[in-house]
């Protein structure tokens, strides 16, 4: 296997050492460079022709952020972000994602050996995504005047991993202010979650949130998993469903985990629609396809247009993707889905043979 070639890039010396170490260690990589700043690491990537770079957030001369930016519009490669987790961090590492890095990380400490161990292969997955396709363009939300949008009274799961936060934004940039409830396990560090809820709002027509236990499932409503030791669950009954955070060890190797929200949704598979978007493993594939056994309605992102094609490939594979789209078309399969003309069976009927 041909080993990836990695630029670290960081204020610290220490944090270069360490993020070099854990890397050189794993055996995958040829750390081919490292950098201060981002202008010596303009000369370094030219140098090197990296197939990644470790980038931090907060760094002198110029921060990650800028840096980042002129990498995506001047020499597209993958980066992976690391940030304190603060507010102000994790509020960088979002909109680092936003802006196209593949991945973002809390900063690695000797004190997170955990951390430390999942580093190298989240750098790995990162070395091998797709970067620097054309932006697809934002797609508005449906305007007033346009053909009104009736909810059906189903519940929309979605599942995401790496590549996520950028399309999220644009499959709830796609959804108008009344459009269906949708409950959202995304796998990111918990710290930056609040930001990233923070960020949805301030970007998209549905309320977005943090889901809290009992919280309304209804439509115009988003949630977010919280993440810490809790998985995001769809609890009661067609026209009373609400959140619910269930407690429990990690599934599929993720905490909160798409597999476990998906299988929430079973005792009302008609009253779902499951999205599997862009992600590296196979977290929500096995849900997706016991969802699809029992009558939900499913779509998968398509290869062409994920970052990493990973968790809708597998759940394709096992038989869990009745409809697989392009990114900026699921907003419109999901409002088909869950819209008037496409009827949920009525709420007496839920979970009859």
């Amino acid at each position: 296997m041909q080993r990836k070639r990695v630029v670290v890039v960081d204020d610290s010396p220490t944090m270069r050492a360490m993020i070099g170490k854990v890397l050189r260690d794993d055996g995958r990589f040829d750390v081919v460079g490292e950098a201060g700043d981002p202008y010596e690491a303009r000369e370094v990537i030219k140098g090197t022709d990296p197939d990644v770079i470790t980038l931090d957030v907060e760094m002198p001369r110029m921060d990650g952020i800028s840096f980042l930016e002129k990498i995506m519009r001047l020499r597209p490669m993958p980066v992976v972000m690391f940030s304190s987790e603060t507010h102000k961090g994790s509020r960088s590492a979002v909109e680092a994602l936003s802006l196209g890095a593949v991945d973002a990380l809390g900063k690695p400490t000797l004190a997170a050996p955990e951390a430390l161990a999942a580093l190298a292969e989240r750098v790995f997955v990162a070395a091998g995504a797709s970067v620097g396709r054309p932006p697809a363009p934002r797609r508005p939300a449906p305007a007033a005047d346009a053909s009104p949008y009736v909810w059906n009274g189903r519940v929309v799961l979605i599942g995401a991993s790496t590549g996520g936060v950028d399309a999220l934004e644009r499959v709830l940039g796609g959804l108008p202010a009344g459009g269906p409830p949708v409950l959202i396990t995304q796998h990111m560090p918990e710290s930056f979650l609040a930001s990233f809820a923070e960020r949805l709002q301030g970007q998209v027509c549905p309320e977005v949130a943090l889901a809290r236990p009992g919280a309304p499932v209804g439509p115009g409503r988003v949630y977010l998993a919280p993440g810490g030791e809790t998985h995001l669950v769809l609890e009661g009954a067609p026209g009373r469903f609400r959140c619910g955070l269930e407690a429990g060890d990690k599934v599929s190797g993720h905490r909160p985990s798409v597999d476990v929200l998906f299988r929430s949704g079973l005792c009302h598979a008609d009253h779902v629609v499951a999205v599997i978007l862009t992600g590296m493993g196979r977290d929500g594939a096995e849900g997706m396809a016991a969802l699809r056994a029992a009558g939900a309605r499913t779509i998968g992102q398509d290869a062409a247009s994920c970052v990493v094609y990973g968790m809708p490939r597998v759940a394709a594979e096992l038989g869990g993707v009745a409809e697989v789209c392009r990114l900026d078309a699921i907003a419109g399969s999901i409002l088909r889905a869950t819209g008037r003309g496409s009827r949920a069976r009525p709420a007496g009927r839920a979970g009859a043979a």
